[in-house]
């Protein structure tokens, strides 16, 4: 059973079944669905009460979405540490600073690729606050809840990954 922890990649559908399983827990033991958007909201509300406490007071948006660390703050650094474990089990450890793909079509230089990476991230993060939850909030819980509205958002999400990568790869790295 452990080897199949070593293993170089893990079957989609166990792997889906599992976040499946994962989610329902989630949903029993608190109510809530599991997502991360909301976690980097937090952590950018626990920074600003840091450095100024009264603009958090102030903010409507940090009196809906409380600055704290909860479990689904936790989420972050458990994806962090659970994406290290898995590729030291399977030992495909190694540090790129530029992916071969990318490196392939676009160039080896690893500033262009932390700056087109960090506004990817950016582009993300705004999105999915405008969508009202990420990519897994929407995709995999509000499938679960049979929402229509995150059923589209998520189509939504892997149109525009697909329509993005086809034209970053087919057009301007070809």
């Amino acid at each position: 059973m452990f080897e199949y922890f070593t293993l170089d990649s893990w079957s989609p559908y166990i792997a889906g079944a599992g976040i499946g399983i994962l989610s329902c827990i989630a949903f029993l033991l608190s109510n809530r669905p599991i997502g991360c958007s909301t976690a980097f909201v937090k952590a950018r509300g626990l920074i600003s009460r840091a450095i100024n406490a009264e603009s958090v007071k102030r903010s409507e948006y940090y009196r809906e979405i409380v600055p704290k660390v909860d479990w689904p703050f936790m989420i972050i650094p458990g994806i962090v540490i659970g994406a290290f474990i898995s590729v030291m089990l399977s030992r495909q450890f190694q540090i790129l600073w530029v992916p071969t793909t990318w490196g392939d079509a676009f160039g080896y230089n690893p500033v262009l690729r932390i700056a087109v990476a960090l506004a990817g991230g950016v582009l993300l993060g705004l999105g999915s606050r405008w969508a009202g939850g990420c990519t897994s909030g929407h995709g995999i819980n509000g499938s679960i809840q049979l929402s229509l509205a995150s059923m589209i958002t998520a189509a939504c999400f892997f149109i525009g990954g697909i329509g993005i990568a086809m034209f970053l790869f087919r057009v301007i790295g070809a």
